[in-house]
């Protein structure tokens, strides 16, 4: 069985979820205050009362709705292995073999989507991050298409179109020490070549 390492929640998913299940809350309550008065209305309690139990049912519903998104808010993670990186989010599970992988390098968020070229609600999002640091994980191709991978993650796992991954996590650092661990103890890839490919390699020495 692959040794497992620790999981490092996407930050990016948390963001997302943090951003929206709270509105989404108050729309469910406010659907759900709406029966309310329906109910209390005799003619339609007695002779229409599908009226107001559908309009609990779906303030219920919505409630219920952004409770789970809440619940889930770092269901979205990456748990580096022996021999393989999991990538996990709340609509795909995918692993990534080391033999995928060409190089980790690491990367300013805001100089790899500098924010003033985002509009909409994508940059409400990634504003908050721009000054962090993510990991580009280079590939030597995608374990799925990228068509489907587009479908499933969000815009800013990708650059362009060539095999990568933009990862960004609170512990980059902590990540990078233990996928270097993971792929020089768990793979016959000879360690000066992992080191060379290293982040931890690059910072300055004292």
């Amino acid at each position: 069985m692959a040794k497992a390492g620790r999981r490092y929640p996407l930050l990016l998913y948390t963001r997302m979820i943090d951003r929206w299940w709270p509105a989404i809350l108050l729309l469910g309550l406010a659907l759900g205050s709406l029966a309310w008065p329906l109910y209390q209305d005799p003619f339609t309690r007695l002779a229409e009362p599908w009226r107001w139990y559908a309009m609990a049912w779906l303030g219920g519903a919505v409630t219920l709705f952004s409770l789970v998104m809440a619940a889930f808010r770092k269901a979205g993670y990456v748990q580096p292995f022996s021999d393989h990186l999991r990538l996990v989010t709340p609509f795909l599970r995918m692993n990534i073999s080391y033999r995928r992988i060409l190089r980790t390098t690491s990367v300013s968020m805001a100089a790899t989507f500098p924010p003033k070229s985002i509009s909409g609600w994508r940059r409400g999002i990634l504003e908050p991050m721009a000054g962090m640091t993510a990991i580009r994980i280079e590939l030597n191709a995608f374990p799925v298409p990228l068509s489907a991978l587009r479908f499933f993650l969000s815009p800013f796992f990708f650059k362009d179109k060539t095999p990568h991954f933009i990862i960004l996590v609170k512990d980059w650092m902590g990540l990078v020490t233990e996928l270097d661990s993971m792929r020089t103890g768990g793979s016959k890839i000879p360690p000066q070549k992992v080191s060379d490919q290293s982040i931890l390699s690059r910072l300055p020495k004292k």
